[in-house]
């Protein structure tokens, strides 16, 4: 009798948790999904991915120069950019945006670029493990960014990270399942 007791509270008590995370899990979702366009926010400059990763072939890393050694990706600094954009590259076709850079450069101020991808807050996603231990293409989960201007929305592919997707990435992969990968 003991042991039925026991496994009807461990089975009540995993149903209870598996609710909670997967209410919070619609939640967290519903944030990430509506990105920068749901709160009205606009990238302050407008970083055509598409002439610099594609019709240029510059590499992830040369703007997101941690997401090798890092948790996180990394943002370019003012400088970064400027040291291609000192003076007008021929042939630019958005001449404002780099003159918004330049005032940035000017005014010794970051770029407050709007943060488009995250996961929910009790998930960690080390860039570093995925990039260097398991050579995971950035485009494997931002989708084809070369092909993208101004990046908008998240991943237009696939819609979004969510649980399931990952887990069918480990799964392919044969990468470990367990729980404390993703949520320690």
């Amino acid at each position: 009798m003991r042991k039925l007791w026991l496994i009807a509270g461990v089975a009540l008590l995993g149903a209870v948790v598996g609710l909670a995370f997967v209410q919070q899990q619609d939640t967290s979702r519903g944030e990430q999904a509506a990105g920068a366009e749901a709160t009205g926010a606009v990238q302050p400059i407008q970083f055509p991915h598409d002439i610099h990763a594609g019709q240029y072939q510059m590499d992830c890393m040369y703007c997101h120069f941690s997401a090798e050694r890092s948790v996180d990706a990394g943002i370019p600094t003012v400088e970064s950019c400027m040291g291609c954009h000192r003076g007008l590259v021929p042939g630019t076709a958005n001449p404002e945006e780099i003159e918004k850079l330049r005032g940035y450069a000017q005014r010794q101020e970051p770029i407050p670029w709007v943060r488009i991808y995250k996961v929910a807050d009790h998930v960690h996603f080390p860039h570093m493990r995925h990039v260097t231990s398991a050579g995971i293409a950035c485009q494997t989960c931002h989708g084809q960014v070369q092909e993208m201007g101004p990046i908008e929305e998240r991943a237009p592919e696939w819609g979004g990270a969510d649980m399931g997707w990952c887990v069918s990435c480990h799964v392919e992969r044969g990468a470990s399942r367990d729980c404390t990968v993703c949520h320690y």
